[in-house]
């Protein structure tokens, strides 16, 4: 494939740059820089999602959502070549940046075998960013910018310590590829299938002629080779398949995920609230056991891709890059490392400052369940028993009574039971909700569903066992290693990791605990976003049905909750104090 060089839109524009790596394979990426000579730093990705993709062809949906919901993302730029969780680099290039945009292997125009977030994907990266450092055009600082699936590789390749990597900005991106992508408490998550398919598969290098067109060069944007299905199908991974057949850690999941304590390059890690199913969960670990002794978190709200295009969120960047990439003395050193914009009913955000997470100053409160009027609160409960539910139903819900002041909870969650099944195994969903005045449910906009509750958290019972070195009493670790199935009828005790979550409930709104069979649902509705394929209930793509997974002879049955001497359950809240 001939490489092209042009200038438009004030940039010069490199289309297909060959980057050969170690083992022959040949990446292919396209790079925007200033036209004035010099040397500049490097804002570089590398991903599967095809980089001549335009954001506003393959992802239409997201795109007008975006532009409706903030205008400013397409103002001061052409369009041209915005692409998804990619940078515009009409946006950047002016600020004396180079954009580099690689396609992954075998996606895109680049060559090879497509294995995502495989070890060699994240030495292919680290070849990458050396690459880049030694062009005559780069001043020998290159950053790690992007969203998503550009985020997540660079806790992979941060870990390696390449020696050009100045600093990375991971925007809700996941760093646990077990617990946070493929198996949610050991649950299989539905995602990983749909997304193979539709924003993998689609752009695999090779698809050639049926993939789209860059409208900027008239060039597919899946390879210049035509492939057959067949022929495709050698080039790749089974990753999806695989994933449902392999339910416990094993050496292949461990070889993506990174040891974060490696990581020594400056980090932003920029999360979602509103992310529950994917991203959060590894911004916040991925902030608190990066190896960096300069690193900050930025949690936010809203969609999974607007704030990274936002006026809010490309200031957060270009301040970082800029201090790092640039040596600009602008403020950022005197950054809070936690940035939280603190969530309130009704999508209002209120910025905070902080200097650590979770917050010192957290009350860890205990909230019963309480069978007795199916309350919740610090009270512990005298009454014992048990109480049953069908997993297939809206099963157990225990709320306080309308509240007299603000509650702010800010923070990780647990949720400890003492449960036994009719069969050999659990599933357990927890949702917190939050309900108005007049009994309606308070619904935020998630990063990909618009009605999402405050919080979640999954647990298969067979995967109960913890690591007590790993574990802390508002976030267990579980390590997925060994199948401790149920005996029907034999209650046992659980750790329920809920993911993190922020929110300041008002007066005379009640918080309610609701344990479950099967997925939060909002209400069986579903919600059809403009040219949307897929109802949203709740919880958007991930949602975990899988038959493979979760036979019904098994989960379909009855789970009981048990109230015992010593072992009452209880949710462990963040509670924040009001600060005077």
């Amino acid at each position: 494939m001939e490489q092209i060089i042009e200038e438009k839109e004030g940039m010069i524009i490199e289309w297909d740059v060959p980057i050969v790596m170690s083992d022959g394979t040949t990446m292919r990426a396209d790079l925007f820089r200033p036209c004035q000579p010099g040397k500049y730093p490097a804002i570089l990705t590398y991903g599967p999602y095809a980089k001549g993709l335009p954001f506003q062809v393959g992802y239409k949906t997201a795109w007008h959502r975006m532009i409706t919901a903030y205008p400013e993302v397409a103002q001061g730029t052409s369009n041209k070549y915005q692409s998804w969780e990619l940078v515009d680099p009409e946006k950047w290039v002016p600020d004396g940046y180079v954009c580099v945009r690689i396609d992954s292997r075998g996606a895109g125009n680049s060559e090879g075998f497509l294995d995502v977030w495989c070890a060699l994907e994240a030495q292919d990266q680290a070849e990458c960013i050396e690459w880049a450092a030694a062009q005559d055009w780069c001043n020998g600082k290159v950053g790690l910018n992007g969203i998503s699936y550009y985020a997540m590789n660079q806790w992979q390749t941060a870990a390696l310590q390449p020696p050009h990597l100045a600093a990375m900005c991971a925007w809700e991106g996941s760093s646990d590829y077990y617990r946070e992508l493929c198996r949610h408490g050991g649950i299989l998550s539905d995602f990983f299938g749909g997304w193979y398919l539709r924003q993998v598969k689609s752009v695999q290098y090779g698809v050639g002629d049926c993939a789209e067109k860059n409208p900027n060069n008239g060039r597919s944007v899946a390879g210049d080779l035509n492939l057959s299905d067949e022929e495709l199908a050698q080039r790749r991974a089974a990753s999806d398949i695989s994933i449902q057949n392999r339910e416990w850690m094993d050496d292949d999941y461990r070889s993506r995920i990174p040891d974060l304590s490696r990581i020594k390059a400056p980090v932003l890690s920029a999360g979602n609230w509103g992310g529950v199913g994917l991203h959060p969960r590894g911004n916040f670990e991925g902030f608190l056991r990066a190896g960096s002794k300069d690193k900050w978190l930025e949690v936010h709200g809203d969609t999974h891709f607007s704030h990274f295009y936002s006026n809010y969120g490309l200031a957060l960047q270009k301040k970082f890059f800029g201090y790092f990439l640039k040596g600009e003395q602008n403020g950022w050193d005197q950054t809070p490392r936690v940035q939280l914009n603190v969530r309130h009913p009704g999508e209002k955000f209120v910025w905070r400052g902080e200097n650590e997470w979770p917050l010192k100053r957290t009350r860890w409160t205990k909230f019963y369940l309480n069978p007795e009027g199916m309350t919740l609160g610090e009270s512990e409960p005298a009454a014992e028993g048990k109480l049953t539910y069908h997993t297939r139903s809206e099963g157990l819900s225990f709320s306080t009574g309308p509240l007299t002041q603000a509650l702010e909870i800010t923070g990780p969650i647990a949720a400890y039971l003492r449960l036994s099944s009719d069969t050999r195994d659990a599933d357990v969903f927890v949702a917190i909700r939050v309900f108005d005045p007049q009994g309606k449910e308070v619904s935020f906009i998630g990063s990909n569903d618009p009605r999402t509750p405050v919080a979640l958290g999954w647990l298969r019972a067979s995967h109960r066992k913890t690591d007590p070195q790993k574990s802390l009493p508002y976030r267990p670790w579980h390590v997925h290693d060994e199948n401790q199935p149920l005996r029907p009828g034999q209650a046992v005790d659980l750790a329920v990791e809920v993911w993190p979550t922020s929110i300041v409930i008002p007066p005379g709104y009640r918080l309610d605990f609701n344990l479950r069979g099967k997925d939060y649902q909002f209400d069986d509705q579903g919600v059809m976003l403009p040219f949307d394929t897929q109802r949203m209930y709740g919880v958007g793509p991930f949602s975990h049905e899988n038959p493979v997974d979760r036979p019904p002879d098994v989960f379909h049955t009855q789970n009981h909750l048990h109230f015992d001497a010593g072992h009452r359950p209880y949710v462990l809240l963040p509670i924040i104090p009001e600060t005077a």
